[in-house]
């Protein structure tokens, strides 16, 4: 068990990475980091104290929004008195940091006890646009992505015109699958690899066997002089390249991604809930409908929860943990698997 946050806070790194997340959360968390910040929290239980111990400054400071100053000639003087925190007050990284507890109202919170609560949304973002190749081969366009397909008996080749991209080949060893993003091409065969073309970069990331990423003389006019082209670069499952278009001599960059981090780097993938200030009542039955895993509200504390989020709907084990890391919810599983939810007494 590790100890509490010091009385000082301006000393303490968690508090300032708190309050960082907090700043992030206002103004509205990615799909991948809201998985990152979950993770950050559930490292070290330090960090969920820091967290609460901000938010609750933040509701102190919002009492003073329904103050409305009396015709008095003097300065009220509970509001000038100097508080006990006044000390680091003063520095401002801690400034900062109060600042940023008092605006929650970001990609995953909870709204308790506000007199003026924002009216409940949400929203259903449906799954990406999902393409079937002549050859049977899946594509899974991110929000804004485009293609162009061109087929031959010899090979099959996708361009990958602007965006993000996911591909399930289907197996053809004589004809081999070919996605070309700028100057990269990425050869396969049969396998499932994400391609994102950025402005001056592609990413490639392997998620089932094995492709090829190329730097093709014939794409590249100053390579093509020296007749010489970087040597094909191979990846397996569970592997990303980043290749900066710009340098036409460069090869990839190579990193290893574990299972999470792809799961961060496809969240895009999949239907979303977008909600606000939405009980969690409400928010159960979305995620009932459409998930074998039920769950349960099991006291109507819980139920009342007000809360707001931005998370794919069949992530409902990522859903519970936050609940359960930030929000005073614990989970209990029943012997039908379904899982019970319910506020820490």
């Amino acid at each position: 068990m590790h100890a509490a946050p010091s009385s000082s806070p301006d000393n303490d790194p968690i508090s300032v990475e708190a309050a960082a997340w907090l700043a992030k959360r206002d103004r509205g968390l990615t799909a991948a980091e809201q998985d990152a910040y979950l993770e950050w929290l559930r490292a070290d239980s330090r960090r969920c104290v820091a967290i609460t111990r901000l938010e609750k400054t933040w509701g102190a400071l919002d009492a003073l929004t329904e103050w409305r100053p009396a015709h008095s000639p003097q300065p009220n003087p509970d509001l000038l008195a100097r508080p006990r925190f006044a000390a680091w007050l003063r520095r401002p990284v801690l400034i900062g940091m109060l600042a940023a507890a008092a605006a929650l109202a970001g990609a995953f919170l909870v709204y308790q006890n506000r007199t003026r609560d924002p009216a409940p949304v949400l929203r259903i973002i449906p799954s990406p646009e999902r393409l079937t190749l002549a050859d049977g081969s899946v594509v899974e366009l991110n929000h804004g992505g485009k293609i162009e397909a061109a087929f031959t008996p010899e090979t099959r080749r996708v361009r990958l015109v602007h965006g993000e991209a996911h591909f399930t080949v289907t197996k053809n060893s004589a004809r081999p699958f070919l996605v070309e993003a700028g100057n990269v091409t990425v050869r396969a065969i049969g396998t499932s690899f994400d391609v994102r073309h950025l402005t001056g970069a592609v990413e490639v990331l392997v998620t089932e066997g094995k492709v090829q990423v190329e730097r093709p003389a014939a794409l590249n006019p100053r390579l093509a002089s020296a007749q010489s082209a970087p040597a094909p670069t191979s990846l397996v499952a569970g592997e990303r390249a980043f290749v900066d278009t710009t340098a036409p001599a460069a090869p990839p960059v190579v990193a290893v991604v574990s299972p999470s981090q792809v799961a961060q780097m496809l969240s895009w993938q999949g239907v979303r809930l977008e909600f606000e200030a939405l009980p969690l009542a409400d928010v159960v039955t979305e995620f009932n409908l459409r998930n074998r895993q039920q769950l349960v509200i099991g006291d109507a504390g819980a139920g009342r929860l007000r809360v707001g989020g931005n998370i794919r709907a069949d992530n409902v084990d990522a859903f519970v943990r936050l609940l359960e890391a930030s929000f005073g919810v614990i989970a209990e599983r029943r012997a039908d698997g379904s899982l019970v939810l319910r506020r820490e007494k």
